[in-house]
């Protein structure tokens, strides 16, 4: 997308001082944001939005390149029961994953949609799309969702076997359907966050110290085609990925007394 474009370009300027490990840093989050759980670039915006998770304000913000704060926007009817990520569709609007489950007691679980928040001052209210598991499933923790073709895919966080799912992106209550299992093999291999590019042919699931690629695959069966793990030789809790070209993704972790809470660059094809 053009606006996208624009964004890396401006980025490419701030991969100035930093590497660590196969990360560039882009800039600091501020630190009034010590738990960003999610971010995304929109179509019609060049800001970094950004959330926070479970017991923190029910607001979304937008980064400027440099880290500041220019846009912070309360979503009025919403309560931040675990928001955990962000996703955009071809518009402009912004869709928060208030999905975590981690005591497993929701049997509901919401997303959050606002329309085109470049336009909006300082408040809103969202539409919502409410979902639960197939009767007999046991309650999971959902951190990673996108928006392909109207529809939502989220991907569970387990320590073993982990499930796949679809929603529709229609506003009121749904019974999800669940897609595949999948099991990312050998230690630390929760995922936090998920996007897809922008020409719909590479998924990243990410994780406190890697990234996982999924491309070659058919219709939305992503675990049938190549999985492929990189490696950032660097580990914190990163918590929110997106696509800012079909090769390049951005990341956030949050803040650990004086480690984390930047912003990043990564390569998939370095």
């Amino acid at each position: 997308m053009p606006l996208k474009i624009q964004h890396y370009l401006i980025i490419c300027i701030f991969l100035v001082s930093c590497n660590t490990g196969k990360l560039h840093v882009v800039a600091d989050i501020p630190n009034d944001l010590k738990e960003v759980s999610g971010n995304e670039i929109t179509t019609n915006s060049d800001l970094i939005w950004v959330i926070e998770d479970a017991g923190n304000r029910n607001n979304v913000y937008g980064l400027n390149d440099k880290g500041y704060i220019v846009k912070d926007i309360d979503i009025k009817n919403a309560n931040n029961m675990d928001w955990e990520d962000l996703t955009t569709d071809k518009e402009g609007n912004l869709y928060v994953g208030d999905i975590g489950n981690n005591d497993k007691n929701r049997k509901w679980l919401s997303i959050l949609k606002i329309s085109n928040p470049e336009n909006i001052d300082d408040e809103t209210t969202a539409e919502v799309i409410r979902f639960k598991l197939p009767k007999g499933e046991s309650p999971k923790d959902f951190e990673a969702f996108f928006l392909r073709n109207d529809f939502f895919y989220l991907f569970s966080k387990e320590p073993g076997k982990s499930i796949l799912i679809k929603v529709p992106n229609v506003i009121g209550k749904h019974t999800a359907e669940i897609l595949s299992e999948f099991n990312l093999n050998g230690k630390h291999n929760h995922i936090t966050s998920a996007d897809i590019s922008d020409d719909g042919k590479t998924v990243v699931l990410l994780n406190h110290e890697k990234v996982w690629t999924l491309t070659n695959f058919t219709d939305d069966n992503f675990f049938n085609g190549k999985l492929t793990k990189l490696p950032f030789e660097h580990d914190s809790q990163k918590e929110g990925v997106c696509f800012i070209d079909n090769n390049t993704i951005l990341i956030t972790d949050e803040s650990n007394d004086d480690f984390g809470s930047n912003i990043y660059s990564f390569k998939l094809n370095n």
